[in-house]
């Protein structure tokens, strides 16, 4: 399969710019390993009269060589309690839930530090253009998605700097996890042959408790996770809230939001997990399970099957010819200017005083400039949204506006359409995303988990943020 050129998904992580959306709906959600630290350091004794006083900036956890601060943590559980609350979900007790945000506040240090190191930077205009497009993603312009996150609490400024914060870990997740995934042939084969002998896939609305165990767990410390894996499923079991015991022990990163994994088909599910459910009801959970990243309890809350299907499965598709002039916006070339480039270069091909092979090949900074812009046949999905929307507009030899997108400004040209099955390059390329998705959040949990249990920790927390 030929590489994909700029303006395509995989090539370029500022594509994946949805997962930062979910800051809208809830912050901090990254997990914690529950692993060994070293020992806490004990606080100052309280008089039983005395009222509890405390420094803005007090330092409540040490992680390597920067510091958590009492203020910090504050502010976080503000922020989560009030999302939790529109969010229709009940709030787990304070002292766990102060355990859980700080625990994942040490793995975003971990994170944010390791990235530091990497020399993984995201500047200005890009977070600029990165939070234009989740105010038009809420459908509002910049100043009315200020406005209302200002209105729900959330300083305009902090949410910049959590967006910065989440693409930079995202980059950092893509480099350490993403681009070591490895799939062969035969899996492939394997997954091919299973999908034309198997009857068409159901989805499943999934929510997913994590105990988690650290990295070289000692046989107590398993035995530890173990039975408190058990004690939450006996909480169930007798009719305990799954959302509520989720929030307050659950070690995975949609835990505050309940552990609401969302509908699923089972490419995106590990094998474990597709095993479990297969026998399940609506409404039923599952007994506890065991991987290598700890003791899983999962619930299943709906059936349903897809409305289209996927995959190798599909019937013909609609295939796009598409060629385009990519300006990128740096530094040096402001967003205006590349609009204004790309008008001039419109205006030249309207009036016939030039080829659009030959622009491409003296003004795109994409890959696919000595190929006159030429980017192939192309697939639906295969391209960012913008560029999507923008090329299936138009009608065969029209050229676009010039169209903005997370790499910079393109004028669009389609060539020519066309509906055919699905081919067997294709079809293999739909087998890796959907191996690869599979693997892909085991392995971050994975990864995340050696990254707390490698960092230094120290504690400085009464178990009393407030």
């Amino acid at each position: 399969m030929k590489n994909l050129p700029t303006a395509r998904k995989a090539a370029q992580p500022m594509s994946r710019i949805r997962l930062a959306v979910a800051l809208c709906a809830a912050i901090g959600m990254l997990p914690h390993a529950g692993a060994q630290t070293r020992p806490a350091t004990a606080a100052p004794a309280q008089t039983a009269k005395a009222p509890r006083i405390y420094l803005a900036d007090a330092i409540i956890a040490v992680v390597n060589n920067e510091v958590i601060t009492r203020q910090e943590l504050v502010e976080r559980m503000r922020l989560v309690e009030r999302r939790m609350k529109n969010q229709g979900i009940a709030l787990p007790p304070e002292p766990e839930l102060q355990r859980q945000l700080l625990e994942r506040m040490i793995v975003d240090k971990a994170q944010m530090q390791l990235a530091k190191e990497d020399g993984i930077r995201v500047d200005d205009t890009m977070l600029d253009r990165a939070v234009a497009r989740i105010a038009e993603q809420n459908k509002m312009s910049l100043q009315e998605f200020r406005t209302q996150l200002e209105r729900e609490g959330t300083p305009f400024a902090k949410f910049r700097e959590e967006i910065r914060e989440e693409i930079i870990m995202q980059r950092l997740r893509e480099r350490e996890v993403d681009n070591k995934i490895q799939i062969s042939e035969s899996e492939i084969d394997n997954y091919l042959a299973a999908e034309q002998g198997a009857a068409a896939q159901q989805e499943y609305n999934l929510s997913h408790i994590l105990v988690r165990i650290p990295e070289n767990a000692t046989a107590e410390q398993i035995a530890e996770r173990r039975k408190r894996a058990e004690g939450i499923l006996q909480q169930l079991q007798s009719g305990g809230d799954f959302a509520k015991l989720a929030a307050t022990y659950s070690d995975a990163t949609d835990a505050l939001t309940g552990g609401d994994l969302g509908w699923r088909n089972p490419d995106r599910l590990p094998q474990l997990f597709v095993d479990a459910i297969a026998n399940m009801k609506q409404g039923d959970v599952s007994p506890l399970l065991k991987s290598g990243n700890g003791f899983h309890i999962l619930k299943l809350s709906g059936k349903r099957s897809p409305s289209v299907m996927k995959g190798a499965a599909a019937a013909a598709v609609q295939q796009t010819h598409v060629r385009h002039i990519l300006i990128k916006v740096n530094q040096i070339v402001s967003p205006a200017d590349a609009k204004r480039k790309l008008q001039e270069l419109k205006q030249r091909l309207d009036n016939n005083a030039a080829k659009f092979e030959d622009l491409a090949k003296l003004y795109s900074n994409d890959l696919s400039a000595s190929k006159g812009g030429d980017l192939g046949w192309i697939y639906p999905g295969d391209t960012v949204p913008e560029f999507e929307r923008a090329m299936d507009a138009l009608k065969p030899g029209q050229v676009s506006e010039p169209i903005e997108s997370p790499f910079g400004y393109h004028l669009i040209q389609v060539l020519e359409r066309k509906k055919d099955d699905v081919s067997p390059e294709r079809q293999r390329l739909l087998a890796r995303q959907a191996i690869r998705e599979r693997k892909l959040e085991e392995a971050t949990q994975d990864w995340l988990r050696q990254l707390r249990d490698r960092a230094y920790v120290e504690y400085r927390f009464d178990g009393d943020a407030r």
